[in-house]
């Protein structure tokens, strides 16, 4: 029996507004990225938030490039 994929928490880098850990919380959870944004600025407005997203920026490392599929080379005829 194949188990399932492990997940990995990355920070995102195609939906990010600083560094991408909001992004990649809400692809990890599945979740609006932009809910995790509101809820972070609420836990920002305490101080703890700046340093929790200053310590998640430092921690989670960033999510890998994409490796493009090479496309089949032209080949001209005459």
């Amino acid at each position: 029996m194949a188990e399932p994929p492990v997940k990995i928490l990355y920070r995102s880098r195609r939906d990010r507004i600083i560094a991408g850990v909001c992004g990649g919380l809400g692809e990890y959870f599945a979740v609006d990225p932009n809910i995790i944004r509101i809820i972070w600025l609420l836990f920002g407005l305490t101080g703890t938030g700046i340093v929790a997203y200053i310590l998640a920026w430092i921690i989670i490392p960033e999510e890998p490039p994409q490796t493009p599929i090479p496309a089949e080379p032209v080949v001209a005829t005459a």
